[in-house]
């Protein structure tokens, strides 16, 4: 077997990492980015920490015709894309015409404009029919094992889920007045854009951060909690039956809003370019250069992440509500991968959609939301690969 894992930042050292634990089923193992040195750096890292050898390439991922020559060069059989969102459609389209199973953790973003939506990635379906091949989108965690323990809860739980609220809480510190724990073009588009939720069949659009709840955190404690518009809402709206209202709430620390609120007010979150000393820049492109890399942090972070779904419905006639979660350490993390707790609830669920679709487990031609697969098996990965689950009734 041969795996090709595309980008080099936090989340692809813990997938590079992860994949060389599980060498058995990824078999020669190629990490490209358009830096061939950071692959470099992370090669180096796992051949002295896991005593795996990996292949390293650069690759520009926006160019498809690029991509498949390197997937038809190293013979890969699967394609981890943890690159930006940006690049999710050039990717899927190398792997359609090289013949390879297609894995991401995001869905696909519009570079010039702040949305993002599976609809592009969705109209692929029949593409990836025709070549007999697999495109698991959102294996992350949110989207992804959010997803799974939404198909477990209706497996296992449940006859019907009438509400379901995804609780993400990041009660990490690393010690800057301002970073963001991953690629802060993302993030900060996310976080600044009009919330949205699903409710009684429609979408309600709320004022960015307008909705506000204080939940109290297994391990972690009480923290506000601020309703977004996240991507797996799109795709759980349509597939969990019976479904009245799903939300999506994360944590912010006032710290945060205050500087992110004031890089807003004055530009520096824009995406369309603007003139500087008569050259073009992108005022959110430039703000990342002046912000720590977030691949840097998992040294200095303390503290743990919290993420889960509190599910509301009937079993048997009778009212249940439920709510599973996972709590991840960041220094346990870095002592593993050497990655904080975000990029490594983000890759090692990454690592397990490709390794369960490698194996046969997961293995349908087309494109597929995680909630359409049976949950049992990546459940089951969960437990063995580092990031245990609990429910609690509630």
């Amino acid at each position: 077997m041969k795996t090709l894992i595309i980008g080099a930042g936090g989340v692809g050292r813990v997938v590079a990492h992860k994949c060389a634990m599980n060498s058995e089923t990824f078999g020669e193992i190629t990490l490209a980015s358009r830096g061939k040195d950071k692959c470099d750096q992370i090669a180096g890292e796992i051949a002295k920490t896991h005593k795996v050898a990996i292949k390293t390439a650069a690759v520009n991922a926006d160019n498809s015709q690029e991509t498949a020559e390197l997937i038809r060069k190293t013979g890969a059989k699967i394609v981890i894309n943890v690159a930006l969102p940006y690049q999710d459609l050039a990717i899927m389209d190398a792997c359609a015409a090289a013949g390879a199973d297609y894995l991401d953790t995001a869905n696909y973003e519009h570079p010039d404009e702040a949305k993002f939506e599976y609809k592009l990635q969705w109209a692929k379906d029949a593409l990836f029919k025709k070549a007999g091949r697999m495109a698991l989108l959102g294996s992350g965690f949110d989207p992804g094992v959010t997803n799974v323990f939404c198909a477990y809860a209706a497996k296992h739980y449940f006859d019907e889920i009438h509400t379901i609220d995804i609780l993400d809480c990041n009660a990490g510190d690393h010690g800057y007045p301002f970073a963001t724990n991953f690629n802060p073009e993302i993030n900060l588009r996310e976080v600044s854009a009009r919330g949205r939720y699903w409710e009684n069949g429609a979408w309600v659009e709320t004022d960015p951060l307008a909705i506000k709840m204080v939940w109290d955190y297994p391990e972690v404690g009480e923290k506000d909690s601020y309703l977004l518009y996240h991507e797996e809402l799109e795709s759980l709206s349509q597939n969990i039956k019976g479904l009245k209202r799903i939300r999506f709430f994360m944590t912010f620390s006032q710290n945060y809003l205050t500087h992110m609120r004031c890089l807003e007010n004055v530009g520096m979150l824009g995406i369309k370019p603007v003139d500087h000393h008569g050259q073009k820049i992108v005022p959110i492109e430039f703000l990342k250069t002046l912000l720590p890399d977030p691949a840097s942090l998992g040294a200095r972070t303390k503290g743990k992440t919290n993420i889960g779904c509190v599910f509301d419905g009937l079993k048997e006639g009778k009212s249940r509500k439920i709510y599973i979660y996972n709590v991840c350490d960041h220094e346990e993390c870095y002592r593993e991968v050497l990655s904080q707790a975000v990029s490594y609830t983000t890759g090692v669920p990454a690592m397990i959609g490709a390794k369960l679709m490698l194996e046969g487990k997961w293995k349908q031609a087309g494109v597929w939301n995680m909630e359409r697969l049976d949950p049992d098996p990546f459940m089951d990965e969960l437990n063995k690969q580092g990031l245990p689950w609990k429910i609690v009734e509630i």
